[in-house]
C-alpha cells in the first residue's frame, strides 16, 4: 500500500515487476484460457506517479504486467510474496518511518526510524542518508519536551541530541526506537533450544513444500505431455483424414482419367480397325492400280510403235509441205515486188501532176504548227504517407551477547547478486524508456537518477554514512 501511494519511492520498472508478483500471488499461474483479456481491470497494480508519467493506456500496461505474470509460471504464492518482499526492501524508502527534526543550529531534516537504527536526511532528500547510527552503537534514547537525547555506547562520544517541533509524535519515536532495537538485537542474539527447533520445523515443512511442489510439478509435467501428446495425436489423425480425402479425390480422378482412357482406347481401336480395312481396300486399290498400269504400259509401247510410223508419215508429209510453202512464198514475194513497184510508179506520177498543178495555180500552205506536250507529276504526304507534557521519557537499549552486529552492511540488493531479476529490469527499463514522459519526472525521480547514475544503492549508502568512529558523525550532524 506504501508503494502504491507512493510514500514509498519506486521506480516505475521495479514497480512493474513487483505489480507481476503481486498477480501471481493472487491468480496463480497465467493460464490464457481462464485469465482473459480484461482480468486485471479491477486491480491496482501501480502508483499513480508511474502510469502518468508514461504515455500508455490502462490495457497496454495490463498487457505488460500480464507478459511478465506469465513469466513467473510454476511460483507458489509464497515464493511470490517472497519474492516481492526480496526486491521491495531494497528500495530506499522501504521500512522507514520519517521524523521531521531539527539539529542545534535549527536545520530542518529528518529523522529516519528502521529496523537497522537512525538515519539522518537533509529536508530535501528523502532517498539518500546523509548520516546513519546503527541500534548496536546507541544505549539510551530519551526526551523531555521537544528535546531529545541520544547516549551512544562510546564513552568518548557526545550526547546526540536532536528537536522535535511536533509534540505529539514523540512518543511514537521513542517507543518505534524501542521496538526496531529490540528486534535487531533478537534478530543477533545466538538461537534458543526453541528457535532452533521452529527453524528446524520450518526448514522441514519448506523441504517438504519443495517435495511435494517438485510432484505436483512432475505430475503437471506428465498432465501437459499427456495434453500435449492428445493434442498432436488430434493433430495427426486430421492429417490423415486430409490425407485419406485426398487420396479418395486422387482414386476417384484416377478412376474417371482409367475410364476415359479404356473409352479412347476402344476409340483408337475403332479406328485402328477401320484404317486396317481402308489400308487392306487401298492396297487392293494399289494392285489394281499396279496391274493397270502395267496394261497401259504395254499400250503405250504399242501406240509408242505406232507413233514412230505415223511420225515418219509426218516428216515426210511435212517436207514436202515446206517445199511447197517456200515455192508459194517465193512467188508471193514477186508478186508483192511487182507490185511495191507498181504502187511507186503510181505515186511518183500523181506527185508529178500535183506538183506542176500546184507550181502553175497558187502559192503553198504554210507549214503546220510543232506538236505541243504536257507533263503531269503526282505528291503524296504522309503523317505520323500523465499531548504536551513535562515529564521525561527513556529507553536504555541493551546491546550485550550479540553476533554481527552491523552484518546489513555486507548486504547487496536483490537485482545485484539475482541475474535473473537483473535481466528482468533492464527490459523493463528499456521498454518504459520509449514511452515515458520526462516532462513529468518528479524530485525524487531525479534523485534516484542520479544515485544510479554514481553506482548507489541503499546498502552502499550504508555502508558510506556509517563510516568513522560515533563522534565524527555526531559533529557532523551538528554541523549540517
Amino acid at each position: 500500500e506504501g508503494i502504491l501511494s507512493d510514500e514509498i519511492y519506486c521506480p516505475p520498472e521495479t514497480a512493474v515487476l513487483l505489480g507481476s508478483y503481486a498477480v501471481q500471488a493472487k491468480f496463480g499461474d497465467y493460464n490464457k484460457e481462464v485469465h482473459k483479456s480484461g482480468y486485471l481491470n479491477s486491480e491496482r497494480l501501480l502508483p499513480q506517479r508511474v502510469l502518468d508519467q508514461h504515455k500508455l493506456s490502462r490495457e497496454q500496461w495490463e498487457e505488460r504486467i500480464e507478459v511478465w505474470h506469465s513469466e513467473h509460471r510454476g511460483m507458489l504464492k509464497e515464493d511470490a510474496m517472497l519474492e516481492y518482499l526480496k526486491i521491495a526492501q531494497d528500495l530506499e524508502m522501504y521500512g522507514i518511518n520519517y521524523f521531521e527534526i531539527k539539529n542545534k543550529k535549527g536545520t530542518d531534516l529528518w529523522l529516519g526510524v528502521d529496523s537497522l537504527g537512525l538515519n539522518i536526511y537533509e529536508h530535501d532528500d528523502k532517498l539518500t542518508p546523509k548520516i546513519g547510527f546503527p541500534w548496536s552503537e546507541i544505549r539510551n534514547i530519551s526526551f523531555n519536551d521537544k528535546k531529545f537525547i541520544i547516549k551512544p555506547i562510546d564513552k568518548k562520544a557526545p550526547d546526540f541530541v536532536f528537536y522535535a517541533p511536533r509534540l505529539r509524535i514523540n512518543k511514537r519515536i521513542l517507543q518505534l526506537c524501542m521496538g526496531n532495537h529490540e528486534l535487531y538485537m533478537r534478530r543477533r542474539k545466538p538461537d534458543t533450544i526453541e528457535v532452533q527447533q521452529m527453524k528446524a520445523q520450518a526448514r522441514e515443512e519448506k523441504h517438504q513444500k519443495v517435495m511435494e511442489r517438485q510432484q505436483l510439478e512432475g505430475e503437471k509435467k506428465r498432465r501437459e505431455a499427456i495434453e500435449k501428446e492428445k493434442e498432436q495425436m488430434l493433430r495427426e489423425k486430421e492429417n490423415l483424414m486430409l490425407q485419406l480425402k485426398e487420396y479418395e479425390a486422387l482414386t476417384k480422378k484416377a478412376e474417371r482419367e482409367l475410364s476415359e482412357q479404356i473409352q479412347k482406347a476402344k476409340e483408337l481401336e475403332e479406328e485402328r480397325r477401320r484404317a486396317q480395312k481402308e489400308a487392306e481396300r487401298l492396297e487392293a486399290d494399289r494392285l489394281a492400280a499396279l496391274r493397270a498400269k502395267e496394261a497401259l504400259e504395254r499400250q503405250a509401247a504399242d501406240q509408242m510403235h505406232s507413233q514412230e510410223q505415223l511420225a515418219a508419215e509426218l516428216a515426210e508429209y511435212t517436207a514436202k509441205i515446206s517445199l511447197l510453202e517456200e515455192a508459194k512464198k517465193r512467188k508471193e514475194d514477186e508478186v508483192g515486188e511487182w507490185q511495191h513497184r507498181a504502187r511507186e510508179a503510181q505515186d511518183d506520177l500523181i506527185k508529178t501532176r500535183e506538183e506542176l498543178q500546184m507550181v502553175m495555180t497558187a502559192p503553198p500552205p504554210p507549214p503546220p504548227p510543232p506538236p505541243s506536250y504536257e507533263h503531269v507529276r503526282a505528291y503524296v504526304n504522309e503523317n505520323m504517407h500523465e499531548y504536551d507534557e513535562d515529564s521525561t521519557y527513556s529507553a536504555d537499549l541493551a546491546s550485550d551477547d550479540i553476533s554481527n552486529d552491523r552484518n546489513e552492511e555486507e548486504r547487496i540488493t536483490e537485482a545485484e547478486k539475482n541475474e535473473r531479476v537483473q535481466r528482468q529490469l533492464m527490459a523493463l527499463t528499456s521498454e518504459l524508456s520509449q514511452a515515458r514522459d520526462d516532462t513529468k519526472k518528479t524530485h525524487n525521480d531525479i534523485l534516484h537518477t542520479e544515485n544510479m547514475r554514481a553506482g548507489r544503492d541503499k546498502y552502499k549508502t550504508l555502508r558510506q554514512i556509517r563510516q568513522g568512529n560515533t563522534k565524527q558523525r555526531i559533529d557532523e550532524f551538528e554541523a549540517m
